[in-house]
């Protein structure tokens, strides 16, 4: 039997397509992925203001970054809700590895225990991808406070219980739990004074408006020199290479106490592993260059790095411990 030569004709026409569209798609599997992850800009959300130390910390790393990727990274500055803002619209957006935040530690582990109705969950909101840095706490004092060491000082708190107050860089901040924890592992009581900023802080100790603050290093190094000010500890487990010759609250007087505010870098939930594995790796790298080291240190900060395993296990340790503290001391933000 023969083929009617017209149909023949549009049987061949269709075969020829059919392969066309099967090349057609194989050859656009294969230009995916022959271009992968990143291919165009990266976001990296910071929930600060511009010109504080978590954004220049952002702009030091970011060139650095965009060069291991190979695409740019832009800082997008989003303050509000001491850095939950920016959580929030993180956690919203497409889960593809195209939008990051830069996060601190408060925001992650605090916030849940102080804020009733928090628009995002950390724990199930979030892929995790590195720490990012460190920024040492330190409790110091007025000058003319009669105390040079955290012994001196707890045992002047405890023959005057409710004279002595602290200040802070606000009501719930990493500043504020950091005394509180203080007060619960030194059985003192200390009057916790609020300020918008460790800033205000700062120039309420100079003044005498408070005789005591806990605030990060950053902002107080600078009236160190002046001598109107003194370190009574650094705040974390062990001293800091930023100021070395600086002592810690554990050695001179607190043994266990820790707190630190540390800033991490994570995606929104679901983001494939390969892209968190290539962003954390890009991070690393970055946070290893030695001229970063040295901007960090100038600035005040540490720099740190982890797996993103690492950096879950650290948000849970510390929510943990937050949690326990905010429970006890009943602490809610203003």
């Amino acid at each position: 039997m023969q083929l009617d030569p017209h149909r023949a004709s549009r049987r061949r026409a269709l075969l020829a397509a059919s392969a066309a569209c099967v090349l057609s798609a194989a050859g656009t599997l294969a230009a995916r992925a022959a271009d992968p992850f990143p291919n165009k800009p990266i976001r990296l959300i910071v929930g600060f203001a511009p010109g504080g130390g978590t954004d220049s910390a952002a702009r030091i790393v970011a060139p650095l970054l965009a060069d291991k990727l190979g695409q740019p990274v832009i800082v997008d500055n989003r303050p509000g809700m001491g850095g939950g803002l920016a959580l929030d619209l993180t956690a919203k957006a497409p889960a593809d590895g195209y939008t990051l935040v830069l996060a601190s530690s408060g925001g992650l582990t605090a916030f849940p225990s102080l804020y009733k109705n928090l628009a995002y969950d950390p724990a199930k909101d979030f892929a995790p991808i590195s720490l990012f840095g460190i920024s040492p706490l330190v409790l110091v004092a007025n000058a003319k406070v009669p105390a040079n060491t955290t012994a001196e000082l707890i045992a002047l708190a405890k023959k005057e219980p409710g004279k002595l107050s602290y200040g802070s860089g606000g009501s719930g901040a990493a500043t504020h739990l950091s005394g509180e924890l203080f007060k619960s592992l030194s059985g003192t009581d200390l009057l916790h004074v609020p300020y918008k900023g460790s800033q205000p802080a700062v120039l309420a100790l100079l003044s005498g408006e408070i005789p005591l603050a806990f605030i990060d290093l950053a902002t107080v190094m600078p009236q160190l020199a002046g001598k109107k000010i003194k370190v009574i500890g650094v705040s974390g487990k062990q001293r800091t290479p930023v100021a070395p010759e600086l002592p810690t609250v554990a050695e001179t007087g607190l043994p266990g106490y820790e707190a630190d505010g540390w800033f991490g870098v994570l995606a929104p939930a679901g983001t494939p592993a390969a892209v968190v594995a290539r962003l954390n790796s890009a991070l690393i790298a970055g946070l290893n260059n030695p001229e970063v080291r040295a901007r960090f240190k100038t600035a005040g900060l540490e720099t740190a790095y982890s797996t993103p395993e690492e950096l879950t296990r650290r948000i849970k340790a510390d929510t943990d411990k937050w949690s326990r503290l905010i429970r006890q001391y009943n602490i809610t933000v203003d």
